[in-house]
């Protein structure tokens, strides 16, 4: 997608500070929940969906209400889903004289595809067949049905249910609610006098706030952090992206242990434990955002932390501890093995042959002289202090890298795996050579 060129110019610090507003605003009126707030606020600023799961009597509607009260200029649909209700429920009613032409038509006016946010109550309480018809609007943005074609306007939906009910079709749902939570009853006496005391003053009614955020604001810190907006692109480090996957394919791993060792506890009744390769890139999207929260342009290697808002169920405890167990192990590991520098040695030079394969006149140049390219300097550096030649021969080039190579041992399977991957990629490169670098 190409950066976006916003018409209207914004003071980005402004709105970040406008957002934590109402983040602190919505969590001092809707009691103890701090982290499904910032759940869903990161939901928010991602153009993301978000799946509450709670008994009845929590406080949801109400938490969705103050939410989406926190914004102006959108429009929010609402609907409680039912199993007698048809997809003209959330698309509009259907166009009669169409119809006669054997044509599906809705008048989306009103409806949830020309809404920016939506609140589905009891969501699988909806039969499969309005369910199924609801994933295009959810996922491509956009409302397909028989001849009609149009782009849906919806920006974040929160759902919420009593109970999950598992199908081919609800499965496929779940994966399009990007961040899920759990809310508990509160029963410690403290947080209900807390609760009591906040009905007392608002009647259990959404509260309108001393300022609200508009919605071209938010759509703003949106495409800021979808890298949309050109010159404020928040940055993310080639080893601060390899090492986000290895934490995420870490915790799979762990939490399918977890499953075999422990197959009958509650919440845990699954045959295994999947994160989609969507989930996956999306991640790098929420790393980013919790960048944005922090006021940095950068992503830090502590960011990644928050990862379990999108890995997790909020409000599942054992789930978030796990997590933060099997990131610090993994961390842990890296920092005392020097593994963080060898992965940035490594990326380093997959950075080089890159440049090589895509720009082909670098091939003409010797390897010593391309410290002014933006590849890194660590090969560059080491072929210099090592022959100090100025040779471009593919042969040399082959060797040089070749020799680099043999001087990292790595202290990690998954390097060993990244060093077996970039000799793959030079002898592709630079093909074969017999001739030992001396």
């Amino acid at each position: 997608m190409a950066p976006s060129q916003h018409q209207q110019e914004f003071d980005s610090k402004e709105i970040l500070k406008d957002i934590t507003a109402a983040m602190s605003f919505v969590e001092d009126r809707v009691i103890n929940r701090k982290e499904v707030v910032e759940q869903i606020f990161l939901a928010l600023l991602l153009g993301e969906h978000i799946l509450i799961e709670s008994r009845t009597g929590v406080g949801k509607t109400l938490l969705a209400d103050q939410v989406f009260l926190m914004f102006e200029n959108a429009r929010v649909f609402k609907v409680q889903a039912s199993k007698e209700q048809q997809p003209d429920t959330y698309f509009g009613g259907l166009d009669i004289e169409e119809l006669k032409r054997g044509r599906i038509i809705h008048n989306t006016e009103g409806s949830l595809v020309e809404s920016e946010f939506g609140f589905i109550d009891e969501i699988f309480d909806a039969n499969d067949y309005t369910l199924r018809a609801l994933l295009a609007v959810l996922n491509e943005r956009a409302l397909i049905r028989g001849v009609q074609r149009r782009h849906a306007d919806i920006h974040t939906v929160i759902a919420a249910t009593n109970y999950l009910r598992i199908s081919e079709i609800t499965e496929a749902l779940l994966d399009r609610f990007l961040f899920k939570a759990l809310i508990a009853p509160d029963k410690e006496p403290f947080q209900q006098y807390r609760i009591s005391q906040q009905y007392l003053k608002n009647l259990g009614e959404a509260v309108e706030p001393p300022k609200k955020i508009s919605y071209a604001e938010l759509k703003y810190a949106h495409d800021v952090i979808k890298g949309l907006v050109k010159g404020h692109e928040i940055a993310v480090a080639p080893e601060i992206a390899y090492f986000m996957n290895l934490v995420i394919r870490h915790y799979e791993i762990q939490q399918n242990r977890m499953l075999q060792e422990r197959p009958h506890e509650q919440h845990t009744k699954t045959k295994d434990f999947y994160i989609s390769p969507r989930t996956q890139a999306k991640a790098l999207d929420l790393v980013r955002a919790i960048a944005y929260l922090h006021g940095r342009e950068h992503v830090e290697r502590s960011d990644l932390k928050g990862l379990h808002f999108l890995l997790c169920t909020s409000g599942i405890a054992e789930q978030k501890a796990l997590f933060a167990k099997s990131y610090e192990t993994l961390e842990q590991h890296y920092v005392a093995s020097g593994a963080f520098e060898q992965l940035q040695t490594m990326l380093n030079l997959e950075d080089l042959l890159t440049k090589y394969k895509h720009d082909p006149a670098l091939m003409d140049q010797p390897l010593t002289e391309l410290g002014s390219i933006a590849a890194k300097r660590s090969i560059i550096q080491w072929a210099k202090e090592t022959v100090g030649l100025a040779d471009s021969s593919l042969g040399y080039k082959r060797r040089m890298v070749d020799g680099f190579l043999a001087t990292l041992h790595p202290v990690t399977d998954d390097l060993k795996v990244l060093k077996s991957h970039l000799e793959k990629e030079a002898r592709a490169l630079f093909g074969h050579t017999d001739v030992p670098f001396e």
